[in-house]
């Protein structure tokens, strides 16, 4: 059974920084695409960033308003994803959750493109 598990989130000031994890069992990350996504209040779940397999070409795709700010990386001994969030402003309050096994290859994915996902994890950032 594949179970995503994300974690990190809080409430943090502006220019702030978090670190989320995203901990998956029942398959090996390694293998597959993995995204990050979030909801905002009121608005539609959209991509954040995204990281490619292990062993593909390294993709690792970020929305506009994060490039610079926002890390997605893997830790593949434990099985575990990161994104690393810096400056964050109140635009980034959300929920974020990852997903995986949709594409990230020439762009980030969109929610349906993706099987599995987390319960997600919330992240408040105060001006």
């Amino acid at each position: 059974q594949v179970q995503l598990v994300e974690s990190g989130g809080g409430l943090v000031q502006s220019g702030g920084s978090l670190t989320l994890s995203c901990a998956a069992s029942g398959l090996t990350l390694d293998w597959y695409n993995i995204e990050w996504f979030r909801r905002a209040p009121g608005k539609e779940r959209e991509g954040v960033a995204c990281i490619g397999p292990e062993h593909g070409v390294g993709n690792r795709l970020y929305e506009d308003s994060v490039k610079g700010r926002f890390t997605v990386s893997r830790d593949s001994a434990k099985n575990t994803v990161y994104l690393q969030m810096n400056d964050l402003q109140p635009t980034d309050t959300a929920v974020y959750y990852c997903a995986i096994n949709g594409l990230c290859k020439d762009r980030l994915g969109f929610p349906y493109e993706y099987d599995y996902w987390g319960r997600g994890t919330q992240v408040t950032v105060s001006s």
